[in-house]
């Protein structure tokens, strides 16, 4: 055998101890908790055993025999890293297309997956889209063939999209992560790495653009463990570096691959590994199975009992171990010289679960929140429960993106939304690839669809009356800038009905009026993100828009606990005003599960304050919110304690009880110390090593803090933390300083008190605005 006994001694004490301490492992359960994700395996066993209730209907073996063989994956990415490449040969391969486009390709024709001019113009994917395909998978033990239905969504690489990943990954149960061989683990892939763990989806990683200068696959699966956290290894070993790269080695099954004919249509398997990097792959086989070893039963204790696993047993072991969250096995390929897909395709077909594989959990609200959650099952004949995940406005209306869940959904059927109780009939029901659809009539459980003419909005729930299901929408981040935007002449009905359509579609991309400039503020993840939404209103609703000066998302919070006794009184000659409320305002840290940090608390013991007016104290505390006295931005990390007050007979109201609320807050808040706080950016530059010192030291002036850098053969990457407000108009000073080479990504880390000399600059500057009655 190759490896003969090639574990020591000491691997099998590592791998006793190991096995000793029970480490801890990542559950396959989809539960909606972000707590419950990030519990250690044997405890959330425990808590899934008493929180959720088994599926009400058992799968038939139709249903088995139809889903074993149904794949929903994802492609998500850093940008730039080839995911768009990737699935367009992926869908020649599999025969949805006929011939191969480039993403900036000469032929003006664009790649499938990118359909929006503004995509094809730009190079770049800003919506997700989704498609479908049949792949004959070989079984590589018994040289049979066996065909695949697999529903892939391709998905934006830019954070300014990042919507577009978390919907996605909230409705698949796999995904196949793309990493650069030259670049490796970038900022935008830790986000997309922290979405697959936040819903609990297995991946495959896929090292690309092999045949780049520079390609160094096994610093990027160094950085897998290192940097995600995840254990992997990789299952192919590379023939041939950059230019002579030419096919892989499967260390699975022992054997090489190579694409040949045109385009790579044609897989040659060869018994034969080549001569020169047979040691390689001996080496790189026994790192996998020693991988293996760490994180499944079976071959571990094949490796302490001395005994070599069998291709067999190495194969269920990545099946099992990537299914369960602790492990990622790893592909190589160059999507663009069409190498290495199709080996991949059989990957999806092998690792990734099915959707009977992933359990899916949902709330039956006729229940308390505390009651258990209930498991779905995806049976055709059990009752429809789908989730609308995406929206989007087609030329026949508006176009809802489903995942069934359960159940089977009929054109012309009647279905229910969970979340207002509207019944709605479902006039139409297509496939989607890309921007192309094809009407169907019933499509079943785990496969996603689209519907038309069905009013909703993104994360909401449907089933067919019979059921009370919901299940948890998707996590939503808030935006970080802001831009006045108003419509160059006068202003026409297409200006809202744009705006309108957007932000329906897109739950990052807020639209408000500012109260005393009654300008109209549009809020977006990025610059980029906002200019797409600009040029597609010029576009596709002929609105022509001029911005005003980006704005910065800032917030304000209080810094110690402050005691408020405040009595709002009235008199107007009737029924006047009078209400006293008397508590405290403390700090408060933001809640890990639900996102929160603001709260209000009632404390208040006996009837001092009566029940009916309690309400009224929270609307107040809310309302005080909105608006701090610093700068006039929201306040966030605060915790309203209401421990007693008083009331009149006569006089006290509702309205009473709401202005001395905002009253007691407002007094209180000064008292607090308050500070502004401003979004800070994770800034990741990639550019030529001899700029290196330029870059840092434009960093440097703009108040950053470099967190990391790495140097690879000619290039480098320096990653920064940077407020937001100090980062406009770096692309252009990047540029000049790097001769065009450099560039860019930066992300939403958190928010951060501000200097304070920038802080009473923002508060002369607002207190100007204010008339001259406030100031």
């Amino acid at each position: 055998m190759i490896l003969g006994k090639a574990v020591s001694s000491s691997l099998s004490k590592r791998l006793l101890i190991y096995r000793s301490q029970c480490l801890s492992q990542w559950t396959t359960a989809r539960s909606a908790s972000t707590a419950a994700a990030l519990k250690p395996s044997q405890e959330v066993e425990a808590d899934v055993q008493a929180e959720v209730l088994g599926p009400s209907h058992q799968l038939t073996e139709k249903d088995m025999s139809r889903l074993r063989f149904q794949r929903n994956i994802g492609v998500s990415a850093h940008i730039d890293s080839g995911k768009t490449t990737l699935t367009e040969r992926i869908l020649y391969y599999t025969g949805r297309i006929r011939d191969i486009h480039e993403v900036r390709g000469r032929d003006s024709v664009g790649a499938k997956m990118d359909s929006m001019d503004l995509e094809r113009e730009k190079g770049i994917t800003i919506q997700s889209a989704a498609t479908f395909c049949d792949w004959e998978a070989t079984d590589a033990e018994k040289g049979t063939k066996q065909k695949y239905a697999i529903n892939i969504i391709d998905t934006p690489g830019h954070v300014d999209f990042t919507i577009e990943v978390e919907r996605a990954l909230r409705v698949l149960d796999g995904a196949v992560l793309v990493l650069c061989a030259v670049a490796g683990v970038q900022s935008q892939t830790t986000t997309v790495d922290r979405q697959m763990r936040r819903y609990n989806v297995p991946r495959i990683s896929f090292i690309n653009k092999m045949d780049r200068p520079g390609a160094n696959p096994w610093r990027i699966v160094s950085q897998i463990r290192s940097k995600l956290r995840m254990p992997a290894a990789a299952v192919q070993v590379p023939i041939g570096v950059e230019d002579g790269f030419k096919g892989v080695v499967d260390l699975v099954h022992w054997r090489s691959i190579y694409n040949e004919g045109i385009k790579g249509s044609n897989v040659v398997v060869s018994e034969e590994i080549p001569e020169s990097i047979l040691q390689l792959a001996k080496e790189k086989r026994t790192e996998l199975i020693e991988q293996l070893a760490e994180v499944d039963e079976e071959i571990g204790d094949l490796l302490i009992n001395d005994e070599v696993p069998s291709n067999t047993q190495i194969h269920q072991a990545i099946r099992r171990s990537t299914i369960g969250l602790k492990f990622s096995p790893v592909f190589m390929g160059s999507a663009i010289k069409n190498t290495g897909v199709q080996p991949l395709l059989d990957g999806v077909c092998n690792y990734l679960p099915n959707p009977s594989e992933a359990e899916v959990l949902a709330h039956d609200t006729n229940q308390p929140s505390t009651a258990p959650q209930v498991a779905l099952a995806p049976a055709a004949d059990a009752p429809l429960v789908g989730l609308a995940f995406k929206l989007e406005e087609g030329r026949f209306g508006q176009l809802t993106y489903m995942r069934v869940y359960q159940g089977t959904l009929k054109k012309a059927n009647t279905i229910y939304n969970a979340r207002t109780g509207k019944k709605v009939k479902v006039p139409r029901l297509v496939r989607m690839h890309s921007n192309e659809m094809e009407d169907i009539d019933s499509i079943g459980p785990g496969e996603i669809c689209a519907m038309f003419g069905v009013e909703c909005s993104s994360g909401d729930t449907f089933t067919d009356g019979s059921t009370s299901y919901s299940m948890t929408s998707m996590f939503v981040p808030e935006p970080v800038i802001s831009l006045a935007i108003k419509a160059n002449g006068i202003e026409t009905p297409n200006f809202s009905r744009a705006l309108n359509r957007f932000q329906k579609e897109d739950p990052t991309f807020r639209v408000h009026m500012d109260k005393e400039s009654k300008e109209t503020i549009i809020s977006g993840m990025g610059e980029l993100h906002l200019e797409i939404y600009v040029e597609r209103m010029r576009r596709e609703y002929n609105v022509d828009c001029t911005t005003g000066k980006p704005r910065v998302a800032f917030r304000e919070t209080i810094t110690q606990r402050s005691e408020f006794n405040y009595t709002h009184k009235k008199q107007t000659g009737g029924a006047g005003q009078f209400a006293k409320v008397v508590g405290y305002i403390e700090p408060m840290e933001r809640d890990a599960e639900t996102g929160k940090d603001v709260e209000f608390e009632n404390v208040v013991m006996g009837a001092s304050i009566p029940t009916n007016f309690i309400p009224a104290v929270e609307r107040g505390f809310y309302e005080a919110l909105e608006k701090g006295t610093l700068s006039g931005n929201t306040i966030t990390g605060c915790r309203f304690v209401l421990k007693e007050g008083a009331f009149h007979a006569v006089d006290s109201s509702e309205l009473a009880f709401r202005l001395a609320t905002i009253g007691a807050f407002r007094e209180a808040y000064k008292a607090a110390r308050p500070v502004i706080l401003e979004p800070i950016m994770t800034v990741e530059v990639i550019a030529p090593v001899e700029f290196q010192s330029s870059v840092i030291g434009s960093l440097n002036t703009r108040r950053g803090t470099i967190v990391d850098s790495e140097v690879r053969d000619d290039e480098f990457t320096a990653v920064a933390e940077v407020a937001l407000n100090d980062m406009f108009g770096y692309s252009n000073q990047l540029r000049g300083s790097t001769q065009g080479k450099g560039e860019f990504s930066m992300e939403y880390k958190h928010h951060m008190p501000v200097l304070p000399n920038l802080q009473k600059e923002l508060e002369d500057a607002y207190r100007k605005t204010l008339p001259t009655a406030k100031k």
